[in-house]
């Protein structure tokens, strides 16, 4: 049994008045609650735009578009999905457009459904939809109070295929695969195999490649895209470097839509200095945009950039080791916070108490003042939490009750099995959400309403993600957390694995003045 108490106040003139949760809780990205999806494995609410670009190949199993978009997205916002579910921030995988052609490297066809495989960062892909179904998703979800998350990509584009030729010579390599060993061979090479590698560290000035330029004249578009090109190099003075043309062409999703933050792609294989500098014209595009956006601004928060460097993990701190170089992602005009690849083992190997005491010490010691993303199953972890879904409340109250901002991502909610039969690889975590079951099966409805309620708790409670914590009794285990801002402080008082009968709990250890908790019990 899960049992919470709560208490909200703000610092008035009358410091000792509970006040209403909803209008005075502020949102805080290092304690938010983000929703991760596949753009492509949501929701169909388009139909029309489910084939482009002759994408008709039998594909291996789950390595084909399926039909979700962001006209999908949206529909679940305006339901009340992600809001029942206490969600405050939607990340969805890269929506620009992919390359037209598939790949075969002994999976079956594969084509770009998941949208690492860039063909073109000024358009979104007709897959998932049009510059209008975004500006629609995005308005809708700012009315709810939910912030949008793009994802970034700037070290590859996608693969070579017969639709799809090669990059020029000054902007891609292809002859260098990553071996890992070190910095160099980490950062300055292909991912993999037939994954042309951007030159980032390169300050050549460039010119377009050719087949973007013919596709922009083909669309009728060629002279506004290098007007827009022009005034952003003369503006920034930046070289017409490769990592500059993508960085503007990132940016002006923020500019034109309003999105609220970044997760960026394969962090550890572009030189650190480069998130600085995209994360300078990240927070310039966001500044422009909420100067000319005023009625569409949600609230005063930062642009949101967090990173994904591949296994890192917060034990390290602010530092990645990549053997005979330490990097410091955090850096000022950095990120603000780093996936956490380490989440799932510490669940795995420590109980409530440990786990929660262990981001409570390092979120407020090595990281204080920066965040770090949990998560327990992911779009390319190949070895999540629970794949098989036998501990899907053990699973929410881990996730959901840790210290740090949650991802959950899509079908955590409802126990969306993560192993597929005849599906390789990274294909047993992106199936289709099983909506199915949450309309007609009792044992997930009820899965889905326990994360439900622990979901909106945290969101209207940034203690938890962000606050200090205490355990106040080890058993039955109680602990509490504290969050406070100059005009602002939130407490709970969070019971787990009690007796269904309990019904009081001592907080003479909890350090208070003139309050009385309301005891409440929560499921």
């Amino acid at each position: 049994m899960l049992f919470i108490v709560a208490l909200m106040f703000t610092n008035c003139n009358e410091t000792d008045k509970v006040v209403e949760e909803k209008e005075e809780t502020p949102f805080v990205w290092e304690g938010a609650n983000l929703y991760f999806l596949l753009t492509d494995r949501f929701n169909n609410g388009d139909s029309s735009n489910d084939i482009n670009f002759d994408r008709t190949r039998k594909t291996g199993k789950l390595r084909g578009f399926e039909g979700g978009d962001i006209k999908g997205i949206t529909q679940k916002v305006k339901e009340g999905y992600f809001t029942d579910l206490g969600i405050n921030a939607i990340w969805m995988t890269p929506i620009v457009e992919q390359i037209h052609g598939g790949t075969n490297e002994g999976t079956g066809t594969t084509y770009g459904f998941h949208g690492y495989w860039t063909k073109d960062w000024t358009k979104i892909d007709p897959n998932f939809g049009t510059k209008e179904d975004l500006h629609q998703l995005v308005q809708e979800a700012h009315a709810k109070g939910i912030r949008i998350v793009l994802d970034a990509v700037i070290n590859h584009t996608g693969p070579v295929t017969e639709k799809d030729p090669v990059w020029p010579e000054d902007w891609v390599r292809t002859d260098k695969q990553c071996t890992y060993d070190n910095y160099e061979n980490t950062v300055t090479c292909t991912l993999v195999k037939n994954l042309p590698d951007i030159k980032t560290e390169s300050n050549q000035n460039v010119e377009l490649p050719p087949q973007l330029v013919e596709k922009w004249k083909t669309e009728g578009r060629y002279k506004q895209e290098i007007k827009e090109l022009n005034e952003f190099f003369e503006r920034t003075g930046h070289p017409r470097a490769p990592r500059f043309y993508i960085i503007k062409w990132l940016t002006d999703y923020i500019t034109e839509f309003g999105v609220d933050g970044y997760r960026v792609d394969t962090v550890k294989h572009t030189e650190e200095t480069v998130w600085q500098e995209f994360r300078q014209e990240c927070d310039y595009a966001f500044s422009e945009f909420k100067e000319n956006n005023p009625d569409k601004v949600i609230d005063d928060s930062d642009f949101y950039l967090v990173g994904e460097v591949y296994n890192y993990g917060i034990s390290t701190g602010q530092f990645f080791d990549y053997g005979d170089k330490k990097v410091n992602y955090f850096k000022p005009k950095s990120f603000h916070s780093l996936i956490n690849f380490e989440f799932k083992w510490n669940s795995k190997e420590l109980a409530y108490e440990a786990l929660f005491r262990k981001y409570a010490d390092t979120l407020n010691t090595s990281l204080k003042n920066f965040g770090t993303l949990n998560y327990l199953s992911s779009h390319d972890d190949g070895s999540p939490f629970d794949p098989t879904r036998k501990k899907p409340f053990e699973t929410a109250n881990k996730l959901l009750l840790s210290p740090g901002t949650s991802q959950v991502y899509y079908g955590d909610e409802s126990a969306r099995i993560l192993k597929v039969e005849d599906a390789i690889g990274d294909a047993n975590l992106r199936s289709f959400m099983n909506w199915e079951a949450i309309n007609n099966n009792i044992k997930t409805q009820q899965i889905l309403e326990h994360w439900q309620k622990l979901g909106k708790f945290r969101a209207k409670h940034p203690a938890i993600g962000a606050g200090i914590h205490q355990m106040i009794a080890e058993s039955p285990y109680y602990f509490y957390r504290s969050y406070q801002t100059d005009n602002f402080e939130d407490l709970v008082v969070v019971g787990l694995d009690l007796d269904k009968g309990k019904k009081t709990i001592d907080v003479s250890t909890v350090s208070y003045t003139h309050l009385t908790l309301p005891t409440t019990p929560y499921v």
